[in-house]
């Protein structure tokens, strides 16, 4: 496969799609009339988008169908309405990021499911201690937890991300206020980005970084099962836990019959590995990882947006044929 294939299927490599004028004029009628009124719309702009992607069609009736197998659950398998629903989906969460950095979300509107209690922890390390690691995944809606954390908590939350990706909808988001974020672009962990990660610790920021995306150049991965078949993970999360030698904690953030839940669990408490077992033990947390995604997945099964062939293996034709 040349380059330029490879890099068409990889999902740092896809163009952005639509038009950033219908995208803030969609926005302007969210903003001033009400999302009632844009209800009509935006299923117009959802249905265009889902008849016109037929990349994106395909990977979400793999991973529907994979995560009905996985789960032993039939009624997860695929069909058009399911398929156009987490479509729809992914539309309802891109307002709710605008409602949110417009200050219509508020943060009594979100419950948080903490039992080991590390807010408490992400408070203390405010000017006093090191900070920590948040692993994110792109199930769910981020940017509610990232609007906790600087909006309610005014805890310093650093996300990594490729924001050259979404450069129309980060415009979109900067004009609602999300300047105030720290937004890290980074392709690679080198050493500079290092050192910067490393002294943001020691101030006691956090850092929130995408554990299921795999960067487009220099993105080392570990092959993990992911709902029962062979899928890529990023290494850099688990790599920059052992570098930094800080705890990992994971964050999901999902809606449920129409309000968010965030979701914080500690993870890895001891970040080191032992000579020579290094790759091991990113191995063993990137797996467990995705086994706590696959089981998030479960309670928001329409809520995963990855619009992209994410394993390694096509459907079978048993798994079409569902």
């Amino acid at each position: 496969m040349s380059e330029s294939a490879a890099n068409e299927r990889h999902w740092a490599g896809r163009k952005e799609r639509g038009s950033f004028i219908l995208m803030k004029f969609t926005a302007l009628i969210a903003r001033r009339l009400g999302r009632r009124v844009l209800a009509p719309l935006l299923y117009v702009i959802v249905f265009y988008f889902y008849v016109s992607d037929r990349r994106g069609r395909y990977s979400i009736r793999q991973y529907q169908t994979r995560l009905s197998g996985w789960s032993g659950r039939p009624e997860l398998q695929p069909r058009h309405r399911s398929v156009f629903g987490q479509f729809m989906a992914f539309a309802e969460c891109l307002l709710d990021r605008l409602d949110v950095w417009n200050g219509k979300l508020k943060l009594d509107h979100v419950s948080l499911d903490d039992p080991a209690d590390v807010r408490s922890r992400l408070l203390q390390s405010r000017g006093n201690g090191r900070g920590q690691i948040l692993v994110c995944t792109h199930l769910g809606n981020l940017d509610v937890c990232r609007a906790m954390a600087e909006l309610g908590d005014q805890v310093p939350l650093n996300v990594l991300v490729h924001t050259h990706h979404v450069g129309h909808y980060n415009r979109l988001l900067g004009e609602a206020g999300e300047q105030r974020m720290r937004l890290i672009q980074v392709s690679e962990l080198d050493t500079a980005l290092m050192m910067d990660l490393s002294q943001r610790i020691e101030r006691g920021e956090w850092l929130a970084i995408a554990g299921d995306r795999v960067p487009l150049h220099g993105g080392r991965c570990v092959e993990v099962d992911f709902l029962g078949h062979t899928a890529p993970l990023p290494q850099g999360p688990w790599l920059m836990a052992g570098l930094l030698r800080c705890p990992v904690n994971l964050i999901f953030c999902l809606k449920v019959s129409g309000r968010y839940t965030i979701h914080l669990e500690p993870y890895i408490d001891e970040q080191t590995w032992a000579r020579g077992q290094r790759d091991a033990t990113i191995q063993r947390w990137a797996q467990g990882y995705a086994d706590r995604l696959a089981q998030r997945c479960l309670q928001a099964p329409q809520q995963w947006f990855n619009f992209y062939p994410y394993w390694r293996a096509p459907m079978t034709e048993t798994e079409h044929a569902r």
